[in-house]
């Protein structure tokens, strides 16, 4: 039945058989037996103008805190962006909550890296003002960062078929980052990562100034020779989320 809880139906939006995956509205997927529900006019326009889906095609949804559900577009699709759903409302667990706090960087590297990370499944990501950082961001230049990063990381999310947002946070200085706990700097010659390790904080690409390094104390080793800022992210990412995932399966 439509709605109905479901958390025991194998596989998840990536081997669903539907033309798109969207993100909605966290309310949408919330209540008891939902079984119809409207897009918003920008998932409406996506879907009808630029994916060019019709009546009938399938899709999946998620509100990006791990519920999700199988849909069709219902036959009043272009005029009210309805969907039918229909497969029940599944939950996935949640992902560890590690995450990866990345000094800035100039370009769109700092889009590229929220994207890969929002594909591997890190759950927190930081921007970080380090001292020798070349681009700059005031408070309120960094809550509009924040606000356009998150909207890559949706974008990612629907890309990689996902059902959980990470938390994209405005950039934050080293030494409030330094107060948060199981926070380790990427470095050379530092330890391998281990289970405790819950944030790993990337430098720039000229490196920690000494301040820095005093206030993040604990360094881990990343592999490889000496990694581009956003590569460091990347890499960092990937090993963080697969040590903790393996760390729920043998427990």
């Amino acid at each position: 039945m439509p709605g109905a809880a479901d958390s025991s139906s194998p596989g998840g939006p990536a081997e669903a058989d539907a033309r798109a995956h969207l993100v909605v509205d966290r309310t949408l997927l919330a209540g008891p037996g939902v079984a119809r529900l409207t897009l918003a006019k920008e998932a409406h326009h996506h879907c009808a103008r630029v994916l060019r889906l019709r009546a009938g095609d399938a899709v999946t949804l998620t509100d990006g805190w791990g519920r999700w559900a199988e849909a069709v577009l219902a036959a009043s699709f272009g005029d009210t962006g309805d969907v039918t759903l229909s497969r029940a409302v599944r939950e996935e667990a949640a992902p560890p909550d590690v995450g990866i706090a990345f000094s800035l960087t100039k370009g769109e590297k700092p889009e590229m890296v929220v994207q890969k990370l929002t594909e591997l499944g890190v759950r927190r990501i930081i921007p970080v003002r380090s001292v020798r950082s070349i681009v700059k961001w005031d408070d309120g230049k960094a809550d509009r960062n924040a606000a356009r990063l998150a909207l890559i990381a949706r974008s990612a999310l629907e890309q990689s078929r996902g059902v959980w947002l990470p938390i994209v946070e405005s950039a934050i200085t080293v030494e409030s980052l330094a107060h948060r706990q199981g926070v380790v700097r990427a470095d050379r010659g530092g330890r391998e990562l281990r289970s405790d390790d819950a944030i790993v904080a990337i430098g720039p690409e000229g490196g920690w100034d000494e301040s820095e390094r005093d206030l993040l104390s604990e360094a881990i080793g990343l592999p490889g020779s000496v990694l581009r800022a956003e590569t460091a992210a990347i890499v960092a990412g990937a090993l963080l989320v697969g040590l903790h995932a393996r760390g729920r399966t043998t427990a």
